[in-house]
C-alpha cells in the first residue's frame, strides 16, 4: 500500500491548475471540523476551574463531586458510540450542528445550575457533544483531503484540542482574576465559576455557524446516491483531473444493499475485523500513557517539588502551551516522515521519561498527608521529565491516534469503526482518571505502569500499525473487507 518513488499512490490524484486554490479550500473546512475540537478541549477541562467551587456551594462529599467531574466522560463514551452511526443515516454536516446545539445546551445548564445533580446532567450532555465531536471532526477531514495534505489537516484536530484546553485554562484563570476568586460574583452577581461554563457559548455559537458554510463528505454525498453534489464537492476539493475514475472509486467501496450498521465491523468468518481491533488498541493506548493523569493532576507533581498551589496553577498552564507547541511539529512532521515512525519515536520517548519519573516517585519521601516531596536534583529531574514526556505525547500519540482513526478504516466501515474506537479511548480515559487519586501515595507504580503502557504501545505500532502517509481512503478497500482482518502492509509491520 506504501508509494514507491514519486508516482502518486492510488487514488493519490493529481490537484491540476487549481492546487493552491483547492488546497486553501481544504484548509479552510478542516478548520472548521476542528473547531468541534476546541470544544472538545474546552469543555473537558474547564470543570478544573470550577471544582472547589461546585463542592463547597453544593456543600458535596468527594465521592460526588468525583462522579460530578468524570460524568462528562461517561458522556463522551456514549456520544462517540453513537455518533458514527447517526452520521452514516443524516449526513457529517447535521452531527456537527447536533453537536454545537449540545455544547450551548450545556454551556447554559451547567452555568446555571443550582444543585449538583444539575451539573451532573449537563455535564453529561456536554459529554456527549464532545464524543460526538471526538468522532465525527476526525471521518469529515479525512473524507475532504487531498491524500498529500491529510496527515497536517487531520492533526489539526489535536491542535484544536489542546488549543481548547489553553484556552479554557486562561479563561478559567482570567475570570477568578477579575471577580477575585472562582467563587467570588462577578457581572449580573453571577459567581465566576459559573462564567467558565457560560462563556462556553460562544465558540459553541461559532462552531454551529461555520458548520453552515462548509460541503458535506463527498464520501456520503455518494453513498447517500448524490453523485452531482459528491462531482461538485470533489471538484472543488481535488480539481477537474481524473474526478470520475475518483468518484467511481468511491462507489465501488460503498456499494452495498442494506443500510450501515454495528454487523458491518465483523468479519463474515466472525468477530471484528482486525483493522477495528488496532483502532481500538491504538484509543485505549494513548490514554494509558497517563497523559490525562499530567493535566488533570500536574498540581500535585509541582507541589511535591515545593511550588506553592498560585505557581502550580501557572506551571500547569505552562506544560498546556508546550502541548500546543509540540502538536505544530507533528503538523510539520506527518505528511514527510509518515505516522508509524512519529508513533515508534513517541512511544520511545514517553518510555524513557515515564520510568524516569517511576524510579525518582518510588524513592520520594512522604510527609504526614501522603503527599510525596521531591528534594533536590530529584525534584528537577521530574519535573524536566515531566516536560519531555508531554513533548513526545504531543508530537506523536496526541495528534497521530486522531489522523489514524480517521483515515486508516475503509470507507463502508469508517464511521461505525471510528465510534466504537473514540468510546474505547473515553471508557480508557475515565478509567485513568477515577483510578489515580488512589495512586496519589504510590506516585511510583503509578508512573511504572503508565510507562509499562508506552513501552507496550511501541511493541503494538511496530507489530500492527500499518503505514497510511499518501495512501488514498479508497486504497484502504482491498483487503480489509474481504480477508481475515488486516491489509497486507500491516501484517508484514
Amino acid at each position: 500500500m506504501a508509494g514507491h518513488g514519486g508516482a502518486p499512490v492510488g487514488g493519490d490524484l493529481p490537484v491540476g491548475d487549481g492546487q493552491f486554490a483547492s488546497g486553501k479550500t481544504a484548509v479552510r473546512i478542516a478548520s472548521v471540523a476542528a473547531l468541534g475540537g476546541l470544544l472538545f478541549g474546552y469543555d473537558s477541562a474547564v470543570i478544573n476551574g470550577a471544582v472547589d467551587s461546585i463542592q463547597e456551594d453544593f456543600g458535596i462529599g468527594n465521592a460526588s463531586l468525583g462522579f460530578a467531574v468524570a460524568s462528562a466522560l461517561l458522556g463522551a463514551a456514549a456520544g462517540a458510540m453513537t455518533a458514527g452511526r447517526i452520521a452514516d443515516r443524516i449526513g457529517r454536516i447535521a452531527v456537527m450542528k447536533i453537536a454545537a446545539v449540545l455544547f450551548l445546551i450545556s454551556a447554559f445548564g451547567t452555568g446555571f445550575a443550582h444543585e449538583v445533580w444539575t451539573v451532573v446532567l449537563f455535564r453529561i450532555v456536554g459529554g456527549i457533544g464532545v464524543g460526538v465531536a471526538s468522532v465525527i471532526a476526525p471521518a469529515y477531514i479525512a473524507e475532504t483531503s487531498p491524500p498529500s495534505i491529510r496527515g497536517r489537516l487531520g492533526s489539526l484536530q489535536q491542535l484544536a484540542i489542546v488549543s481548547g484546553i489553553f484556552l479554557s485554562f486562561v479563561v478559567n484563570w482570567l475570570l477568578q482574576y477579575a471577580a477575585g476568586g472562582p467563587n467570588e460574583p462577578l457581572w449580573f452577581g453571577v459567581d465566576a465559576w459559573r462564567w467558565m461554563f457560560l462563556a462556553m457559548a460562544v465558540p459553541a455559537v461559532v462552531y454551529g455557524a461555520l458548520a453552515f458554510t462548509i460541503p458535506e463528505s463527498p464520501r456520503y454525498l455518494v453513498a447517500s446516491h448524490k453523485i452531482p453534489e459528491a462531482r461538485k464537492v470533489l471538484s472543488t476539493l481535488l480539481g477537474q483531473k481524473n474526478l470520475e475514475i475518483t468518484i467511481n472509486r468511491i462507489r465501488e467501496t460503498l456499494e452495498r444493499e442494506d443500510k450501515p450498521s454495528w454487523r458491518d465491523l465483523r468479519k463474515p468468518t466472525g468477530g471484528l475485523f482486525g483493522i477495528v481491533w488496532v483502532g481500538l488498541g491504538l484509543s485505549i493506548f494513548q490514554q494509558f500513557v497517563g497523559i490525562n493523569v499530567i493535566f488533570y493532576y500536574s498540581n500535585v507533581l509541582w507541589q511535591a517539588v515545593g511550588f506553592s498551589a498560585d505557581e502550580s496553577a501557572v506551571y500547569t498552564v505552562i506544560t498546556s502551551v508546550i502541548n500546543v507547541l509540540t502538536t505544530l511539529i507533528a503538523i510539520a512532521l506527518i505528511d514527510k516522515i509518515g505516522r508509524k515512525p512519529l508513533l515508534l519515536i513517541g512511544s520511545s520517548g514517553m518510555a524513557v521519561t515515564l520510568i524516569t519519573m517511576a524510579i525518582i516517585f518510588a524513592n520520594a519521601t512522604l510527609d504526614a498527608e501522603g503527599n510525596p516531596s521531591l528534594p533536590g536534583a530529584s525534584g528537577v529531574i521530574a519535573l524536566i521529565a515531566a516536560n519531555l514526556f508531554v513533548v513526545a505525547f504531543g508530537m506523536s500519540w496526541g495528534p497521530v491516534v486522531w489522523v489514524l482513526l480517521g483515515e486508516m478504516f475503509p470507507n463502508r466501515i469508517r464511521a461505525a469503526a471510528l465510534g466504537l474506537a473514540a468510546a474505547g479511548q473515553w471508557a480508557a480515559n475515565w478509567l485513568i482518571t477515577v483510578t489515580f487519586p488512589g495512586l496519589r501515595e504510590h506516585l511510583g507504580l503509578a508512573y511504572g505502569f503508565y510507562g509499562l503502557c508506552a513501552i507496550l504501545s511501541g511493541l503494538f505500532v511496530w507489530r500492527w500499525v500499518m503505514e497510511t502517509k499518501g495512501v488514498s481512503l479508497e486504497d484502504m478497500h482491498g483487503e480489509i473487507l474481504k480477508g481475515e482482518g488486516l491489509p497486507t502492509a500491516a501484517k508484514e509491520g
